[in-house]
């Protein structure tokens, strides 16, 4: 299953805690994987994510899923991340480590950023939360990270999101085509974003198990043969 998102998206961060833990309550965390696809705001914004927006999220949008971990900002200002792309770029690049590895790192980096405020903007806090987590070769992140590669990556990542009505973060694609876009939950905003606050109107964490259902069955068909 393909997960497109940002990690400093409060909806995200929502949708990927109950993902592992419905995978994991289900007994399918062995037979689905997660393909962790790059959503960076700040490309569709032209700008990062405002201090003020993210605290304004964690009152709005922590209470749905307060088990997995929030805080509002504690470390000094200057340390808030202006930017999400080398997150982004470690969780691509630990994909050639297997998808438990990018998994791992995603979880963690989404951890370190709203339960923990570190600033994984960076590139010696992405590796330090690397370091952190098990089963990921550091030297293969940091090396990535400087050659420049995994930056195509997400930048291929987000053209695929504006062409291919991908329409948010979290949005969520199965292997035959079918989606969700903010698993479950609906929100509307009051006041402008880094100004307003958000209201939560819906929530139906229950709608994980559709999709993960639905992704077992799919695994579970044989596959078409080949064309000649």
């Amino acid at each position: 299953m393909t997960v497109f998102s940002d990690i400093w998206c409060s909806f995200a961060h929502v949708a990927v805690h109950r993902l592992h833990h419905t995978r994991e309550r289900l007994g399918l965390t062995d037979r689905l994987r997660i393909d962790h696809r790059a959503f960076p705001l700040e490309l569709f914004n032209d700008g990062p994510s405002p201090r003020r927006g993210t605290d304004s999220e964690v009152g709005g949008i922590a209470r749905i899923a307060p088990e997995a971990g929030w805080q509002m900002w504690r470390s000094a200002d200057w340390k808030f991340p202006s930017t999400s792309l080398f997150a982004l770029e470690a969780v691509q690049l630990a994909k050639d480590q297997g998808p438990a590895s990018s998994e791992a790192l995603d979880l963690a980096l989404r951890q370190a950023f709203w339960a923990h405020s570190r600033p994984i903007g960076a590139r010696s806090e992405v590796l330090a939360v690397a370091r952190e987590t098990g089963g990921v070769d550091v030297g293969a992140i940091a090396e990535g990270l400087d050659d420049g590669r995994a930056r195509r990556l997400v930048t291929h990542d987000y053209e695929c999101a504006r062409r291919h009505d991908v329409h948010c973060s979290p949005h969520i694609f199965l292997s035959d085509g079918s989606d969700w876009a903010n698993p479950g939950v609906e929100a509307t905003w009051h006041g402008a974003y880094g100004t307003g606050f958000p209201e939560v109107t819906k929530d139906d964490p229950g709608a994980w198990e559709t999709i993960l259902h639905t992704a077992a069955e799919l695994a579970e068909q044989p596959a078409s043969p080949t064309q000649k």
